[in-house]
């Protein structure tokens, strides 16, 4: 009996790794985040799995499950939406684990932020413009952001920042980016990145809440800041240059044609 921690990936059930897909077809019960996880994605459940909304459920009415489970010898499948890494709040489940001596591993998703970045056909990261992603999230009630990590502190990096969380708190958290960053800088919101209702909108930090409301992007929103949003040619890779040299590839002595 054992444990598998799923992350189910930003919303599409084709989204989800094969191997998170065959833990789910392989367990007895599934507990999943459905306020933030698509029912869709139970497809991949066997038709006698057992399977419970973890929305209304405390840590300890999961624990017991997780306990039930032991003392019948099933497997388990905890349904985590995006990467269970990123804000999955695993840790204090894992020590209840340890605590009853019962076996887990985590499987990783595609997480949100990178889902976004796909919505909106662009990269990240750019040569000479950002090597650095910051992911981070808007101050909540559920998880307070430690001293030092506020928007604005943060925001002087001049890294590529994906804000997690952010509809509920968004004039406030342009208010803190403006502080240290130009309002020309690129910016855009993606709402339930590959879900049915996904949308986005493409502005910069000083345009972005001129043509919506806040009120229409408060849940499952992700905000991204950063210059590598631009859609300009920029300077490219040398990784695919020809005068470029590494152990898979020799430089060659003349640039490479399109003849």
């Amino acid at each position: 009996m054992k444990v598998t921690f799923v992350g189910a990936g930003p919303g599409a059930a084709d989204l989800i790794t094969l191997r998170g897909a065959r833990a789910l077809a392989e367990a007895s019960i599934v507990l999943y985040a459905g306020s933030l996880v698509s029912r869709d994605m139970l497809t991949h459940c066997r038709p006698d799995a057992e399977i419970h909304d973890t929305a209304a459920m405390s840590l300890e009415e999961q624990v017991a499950q997780y306990r039930r489970a032991q003392l019948n010898g099933w497997d388990v499948a905890r349904l985590h939406s995006g990467d269970p890494a990123i804000y999955g709040a695993i840790s204090e489940q894992m020590s209840a684990l340890d605590e009853l001596n019962i076996p887990y591993e985590v499987v990783p998703g595609v997480s949100s932020f990178t889902a976004s970045a796909a919505v909106l056909k662009t990269s990240l990261t750019r040569p000479e413009v950002s090597q650095t992603i910051i992911i981070t999230r808007s101050e909540g009630r559920a998880s307070a952001v430690p001293e030092g990590e506020s928007l604005a502190a943060l925001a002087t990096h001049g890294a590529s920042m994906a804000i997690f969380l952010s509809g509920a708190g968004l004039t406030k958290a342009l208010e803190e980016l403006r502080t240290q960053l130009p309002d020309e800088t690129p910016a855009a919101l993606v709402c339930k990145a590959s879900w049915p209702q996904e949308k986005h909108h493409v502005a910069t930090l000083g345009t972005l809440l001129d043509d919506i409301s806040p009120e229409d992007w408060r849940l499952s929103t992700m905000l991204l800041v950063g210059r590598a949003l631009e859609n300009t040619p920029g300077t490219p890779s040398r990784l695919y240059s020809p005068e470029y040299s590494h152990r898979f590839r020799k430089a060659s002595k003349e640039p490479l044609t399109n003849a």
